[in-house]
């Protein structure tokens, strides 16, 4: 089974290829990718809550989220403060720690810009989410978010309920989560660059199947054709 890692990585891989061969274009590129993989991720939670008679609310965005770490301390989060408006902050990220493992952090670090903003906008359109600070991946001492509105005593019970009665059952492993940001990116990437998107996407696979073998790039393609 694939790992944070795995997605870590492919993505970094792509935006490198991407940004050697087309230059900025290619940054604002994966940028589209990012935002467009964000909002699919936040969709896909809000159907599940509306799927289960829940409102569309801060509580149940974050009960729904759709990952867990692959092991126990792998990331340290949590919340700041819950009221007059949530503030969370990650204190500790596996993303972060596999971009710096392969001196991958330059191109990484794409995936913060925008992702946890479009994951809010994809479950509803009119929420708002704001980093306070820069990232670690772009030099903080830690990511810190303010979510635009309360989460109180109320809502974090029920927050805390509907995560008890969840389980794992709205979260998604990582083979799924690393097929996503794989065909997602590579998609805006041949949208954009028709005539270099397959040298591209063959040399960041290539560097791919170097680290982490065939078998683990081959995990990914069992997803082509999947509606994200």
């Amino acid at each position: 089974m694939l790992r944070i890692e795995n997605q870590a990585i492919v993505f970094a891989l792509l935006c490198k290829c991407t940004v050697e061969t087309e230059g900025e274009k290619g940054r604002e590129v994966i940028q589209k990718g990012m935002i467009r993989y964000g909002r699919e991720r936040g969709a896909r939670m809000a159907a599940r809550a509306k799927a289960n008679g829940d409102p569309i609310a801060l509580w149940t965005n974050q009960a729904y989220g759709e990952w867990k770490p692959d092991y126990e301390g792998q990331m340290e989060f949590g919340y700041d403060e819950t009221e007059p408006t949530l503030k969370s902050y990650i204190s500790k990220c596996a993303w972060c720690d596999a971009w710096n493992k392969y001196g991958l952090l330059e191109y990484g670090r794409e995936y913060c810009v925008n992702v946890d903003k479009a994951v809010y906008e994809g479950f509803c359109e009119d929420f708002v989410c704001t980093p306070n600070v820069p990232t670690m991946s772009w030099g903080g001492k830690r990511c810190e978010f303010d979510w635009e509105q309360p989460l109180t005593e109320e809502d974090m019970a029920k927050m805390n309920r509907k995560k008890q009665e969840l389980g794992t059952s709205a979260m998604r492993d990582f083979d799924y989560h690393t097929a996503h940001i794989y065909y997602t990116i590579t998609d805006e990437i041949q949208k954009a660059f028709p005539e270099s998107a397959d040298e591209i996407i063959r040399n960041a696979v290539q560097d791919y199947v170097k680290l982490f073998g065939q078998a683990e790039y081959n995990r990914i393609l069992e997803f082509e054709g999947e509606r994200f």
